[in-house]
Parts: structure tokens; sequence; C-alpha cells
């Protein structure tokens, strides 16, 4: 054991002395292997980031919820004839779900003025505090169950009840970013905001929200909210009937609740036994699931594509110790005369090749990480601990997997014509 120790240790000293004589050589091959770890390390902080990121989001509405929509969730930039002439979800569907749901817990509808699907030029409702305006706000209907859901938070005031939705009550309860906009110099409580031309009053000012998907300045921002009662924005637009729902399910039912609300909008919306639904109904672990199976398939796709900045590397790897066996026939040559086995030759330069992709890696790793921090002033990143893990370990197999084949050239080398070699 001893003796096994002290050849690793030999040949690792003479590993570091080979490096050090061909110095620009060796930072040359260093530099392509840290390069590709440093775009694995990178990838992986940028990926875990947002997956992270949009976790904590969905998670913050709760993990009981269940969310109905007209179209089939997830990313269809296609839909069929059928889903576009889908009828809509309405406020009496929620009213079903309401009262025949015995699983679910609170139901609220939501009704937006504008259609946010349609993209960023869409015309936004203009929110006014005498001369001053706000345009990228969301104004929002929602029932009054929405607040007992407890995924919102008071700063101050209170939330619109279930008799001010009834009597369409002109109420609103806003985000704080409309509140420091709307009333900069003054408490927003009590004061009214124009919402196209009707006075609401504002009842209660939301706690400031953390960021997690969307920019400060989205309106999908939920420090951007206005929320109004769901009866009041219907009189506001009779015309439009189009809605999405969310449940919270009573705990431990939220499948219950998905099947329930599964069956009662079929029966609702008469959907035939045996075809498919005509709506998308998906519980917060489900869209959580189908995120992670997306970015999933973008890491899978980025990895490889980094992939070729390690195979560069690796090329560099079996270039240089080629060269270096070349260069030190002699060497070999007397190594192997004085009793060195093929399997000590090839030992020797593969821990050469190995310490040589190694550094590599550490300082990829290194400068990685540093990339990855100053990336999150801008956008989410989270270097997950199995990163780094995998980036020094394919960085050492990348060394012994392009180092095979040099070390097995030096191994077969016939000691009394390496003897010979000038």
């Amino acid at each position: 054991m001893r003796f096994f120790y002290s050849n690793i240790y030999e040949n690792l000293r003479m590993a570091m002395d080979t490096l050090s004589r061909n110095k620009l050589r060796s930072a040359l091959t260093i530099l392509g292997v840290a390069i590709g770890t440093i775009t694995v390390i990178v990838i992986a902080a940028f990926v875990s980031g947002i997956e992270a990121r949009v976790s904590k989001e969905i998670e913050s509405f709760g993990t009981n919820s269940v969310y109905a929509f007209k179209f089939d969730p997830g990313f269809n930039f296609n839909p069929s004839m059928e889903e576009r002439t889908r009828p809509p979800l309405t406020e009496e569907d929620a009213d079903e779900i309401r009262e025949k749901c015995k699983s679910c817990e609170f139901v609220s509808p939501f009704m937006s003025p504008v259609d946010y699907t349609a993209g960023p030029f869409t015309e936004r409702v203009m929110i006014r505090n005498k001369e001053i305006e706000m345009s990228n706000a969301t104004v929002t209907g929602s029932s009054s169950d929405y607040f007992q859901m407890g995924v919102t938070r008071l700063a101050e005031g209170r939330y619109f009840t279930r008799n001010e939705e009834m009597t369409r009550a002109k109420v609103a309860v806003i985000g704080v970013d409309v509140a420091n906009t709307l009333f900069p110099y003054s408490n927003a409580l009590d004061q009214f905001i124009q919402i196209e031309g009707r006075r609401y009053r504002v009842i209660g000012v939301l706690a400031e929200r953390e960021i997690f998907i969307v920019g400060s300045e989205d309106p999908n921002n939920e420090n951007k909210t206005v929320y109004i009662p769901f009866k009041t924005i219907k009189q506001l637009y009779p015309a439009n009937e189009d809605c999405f729902i969310m449940v919270t399910s009573k705990p431990g039912k939220v499948n219950d609740a998905l099947e329930d609300m599964r069956t009662i909008l079929r029966s609702r919306r008469n959907v035939p036994f045996g075809k498919p639904d005509n709506f998308g109904v998906q519980t917060s672990d489900q869209i959580l699931t189908q995120f992670g199976a997306i970015t999933g398939g973008i890491f899978l796709l980025m990895v490889a594509i980094s992939s070729v900045g390690l195979l560069i590397g690796g090329i560099g790897v079996m270039n240089i110790m080629l060269v270096s066996v070349t260069e030190r026939t002699k060497e070999i040559g007397i190594r192997k005369a004085i009793g060195a086995r093929k399997l000590d030759v090839i030992t020797q330069f593969l821990i050469e090749a190995a310490t040589l992709t190694s550094i590599g890696g550490v300082l990829g790793i290194v400068l990685g990480i540093i990339l990855a921090k100053l990336v999150q002033m801008i956008l989410p990143t989270y270097i997950p601990l199995w990163a780094p893990i995998i980036g020094f370990g394919v960085s050492v197999g990348l060394g012994i997997v392009f180092g095979i084949y040099p070390a097995w050239k030096a191994a077969r080398l016939d000691p009394i014509e390496a003897l010979r070699h000038e």
C-alpha cells in the first residue's frame, strides 16, 4: 500500500514537472477545458435558477390549488379550430363548482378586461388619480373567496367582502406599486382611483410580493394588480364572459377536487361520455412537473451544445499528450529498460492527462461560479451542489478518456528503439 501511494505521488510530481516545462502549451490546454466547464456551470446555474423561481412562484399560490382554463394547460402556440371555438369558462361555472364540489374549500373566478395573451402591445386599462396616470397595471375582477386562500397579504386596510361583491360595490384592493405610483405623497386608503372613467374607493393595499418570474415593470407583476369585485367588473364589461377559475381544495383532497371539477365542468359543457375535455384543469404539482420537463429538455440541449467546448478541450489534451510522448520517447525507453511495466507507463501518462484537465476543471468551476453570480444581478441563477461536482468529475474523466490513446502508445514503445531515438 505504501508503495502504491509512493508511486502515485511520483507520477503526480512528474506530471507537474512536465506541465511546468511546457507552460504555454499546458495553459492553452487548461484554458480549453476551463471554457467547457464554465459553460456547463453557467448553464446549470441559469436553468436551475429559472426552475427554482418558477417553483417558488407556483408554490406561493398554494400546493393545494387547482386551476381551470378554457384551453389545455401548457405551451400551445398553434391551437386547433376546436380549441379556438370552445365556449369560455364563466362565473356560473365557478358558482356551480362552489355549490357542488365537496372537496373544494374556496372557489374564485378571475376576469380581466384586457386579453394579456395577445402580447405586449395589447391596449391596457388606464388607471388614474387626478393627473397621475398608470397604464402598466393589471385590473382583475375576483371573488372575495380569493382573499381567503392565503396567497395574498395585506399591508394595510382590508379585503372586499362577499356582500360588497354581490352589491357590485365600487371598491378596490391595489398592489403596493399602484399605491406608490398613484399616491406618492399620501396614504392610498380611502382615496379614489379612476378606471375607465368610474371611481373606485381603495379599501386595501397588498403587501409587497417578491418578484420571481416577471420583471418589475411587467403588468403581470402582482405588485401592479388592482383587484375589484367580480360582479363589479362584469357590470363594467357585460360582453366579457371569458375567465379562469382557481380553487383551493380541502386538506389532502387536491386530487379529489381536480376530479370533481372535471366532472362538474364536463356536465355543464355537455361533453359526451368518452370524448376529451373541452377545457383544461391542472394542479400546482402538475404545472411544476410540466415546467420541470421543459427546463430539463432545455438543459439537455444546452449541455449538448456546451459539450462541444469540452470536446475541443479533450482534443487539445490528446494533442499535447501525443506531442509529450514523442518528446519523451528516450525517457520512456530508460524507464522501461530499468524495469517499468506497461501499466506503470500508462498510469504515468493518464495521471498527467488527468492532472492537466483537473486543473482546467477547477479553474472553470471557480470562474463559472463567479460568472453565475454576476449574471444573477440580471437573471435568476442558482448553482446546485451537483453542478461543480459533475463539472470536476467530467474534467478528470476527459483527461482519462482522451489520454488513453497517448498512454497506450507510450506503453507500446520498444525500449531499445526508444533509447535510440534522438
